[in-house]
């Protein structure tokens, strides 16, 4: 599929940015979904700018992954946000998110609670924001380590995907962050 077969991007009023870690070879957790090897190097790294992009998120959209990732440090990291989780299996009382079956779903409930600038968090669901032309920003920051293996950030595309250099800052202990914008999203 060449740029311009490429999907339509979906109308919307809010802005999807994500804000990872990955390894040097492009991997956000190890095959057990484990991030040890990441938040055992993370503090050496300083000031990632997390707090300040997150002061600017009011609604976090998610993966079951992820979610469930989230429910093992013991702590909910999320007060005081919206947060919507994507998948067709999970069923939970937690009154800390609402579970959307399907992408237009999420979609729909994201434009409807009036969310204005989204963190998409997990693999699977950046892949399909980016694959669908979903996604705005994207804020890699590599960690110098290289795990060999583990769960891939990006995926296969049918398309390519442009994206526009932002900025480059390197931090502490060999840890770099770059942002992009997408410019094939809307």
């Amino acid at each position: 599929m060449t740029p311009e077969s490429a999907p339509a991007p979906r109308e919307r009023s809010f802005r999807t940015l994500v804000q990872i870690g990955t390894s040097l070879d492009g991997y956000i957790a190890r095959p057990d979904g484990d991030i040890d090897w990441l938040n055992e190097r993370g503090a050496q790294a300083g000031d990632t700018g997390y707090e300040t992009f997150m002061a600017g998120i009011d609604t976090l959209a998610m993966g079951r992954n992820t979610y469930e990732k989230i429910l093992t440090f013991g702590f909910w990291p999320y007060e005081g946000k919206r947060v919507a989780v994507l998948s067709t299996r999970l069923t939970t009382d937690d009154p800390n998110i609402t579970v959307h079956r399907s992408l237009d779903a999420l979609l729909d409930h994201l434009q409807t609670a009036g969310a204005e600038n989204v963190y998409v968090d997990g693999g699977q669901l950046i892949q399909t924001f980016l694959r669908r032309g979903l996604l705005d920003q994207l804020t890699l920051t590599n960690v110098p380590v290289l795990l060999g293996s583990g769960i891939p950030l990006f995926g296969p595309l049918d398309h390519d995907i442009d994206l526009t250099l932002r900025e480059t800052r390197a931090l502490g202990a060999g840890f770099v962050q770059t942002t992009y914008t997408v410019t094939t999203a809307a």
